[in-house]
């Protein structure tokens, strides 16, 4: 059971690592609704109605910047660590609501952003310059694919 929940703390950092604050945003929901525990650990105040909306929020915001010229390559320094910050509070909060080490949580869940962010830039890059597909629409359907994988995530956990 404890390498399910890790591999799923693993799995919300790849999240963050396509859309920074769809994974907390997910974890917030999943406390919320009772499909994750943290209920008594110091990651409590997720499932409350203020870190749900507050998340949601921020989360559709960055939906939309995304598409904005202006904004950053999530490969940059910047949005990179960030993305690790968020899927590290994302991956510790999962690892708590398994009973696992939040810590070791926070570590997979950072590493796995890691990954999201290079893969995600990756693929949309080489679809958008090889297939020829305009950006926009490469990046809809990433946003698609991480909500989707979100909810699956944390509906698993």
């Amino acid at each position: 059971m404890w390498g399910f929940m890790l591999a799923l703390a693993l799995a919300i950092g790849f999240v963050a690592g396509l859309r920074s604050l769809t994974a907390p945003a997910a974890v917030s929901w999943a406390a919320a609704l009772g499909w994750i525990d943290l209920a008594g650990t110091r990651l409590h105040w997720m499932g409350s109605r203020v870190a749900v909306a507050v998340f949601s929020f921020l989360a559709l915001l960055e939906l939309v910047a995304d598409k904005l010229p202006r904004t950053p390559n999530r490969t940059t320094p910047g949005p990179l660590l960030s993305r690790m910050v968020l899927g590290g509070l994302a991956g510790a909060a999962l690892a708590i609501a398994g009973h696992q080490f939040p810590a070791l949580g926070a570590v997979l869940g950072g590493v796995g952003a890691v990954i999201g962010a290079f893969a995600g830039y990756q693929a949309r890059y080489h679809l958008v310059n090889r297939l020829k597909l305009k950006d926009v629409t490469v990046a809809v359907a990433e946003d698609l694919i991480t909500i989707v994988l979100a909810y699956l995530i944390v509906r698993s956990s």
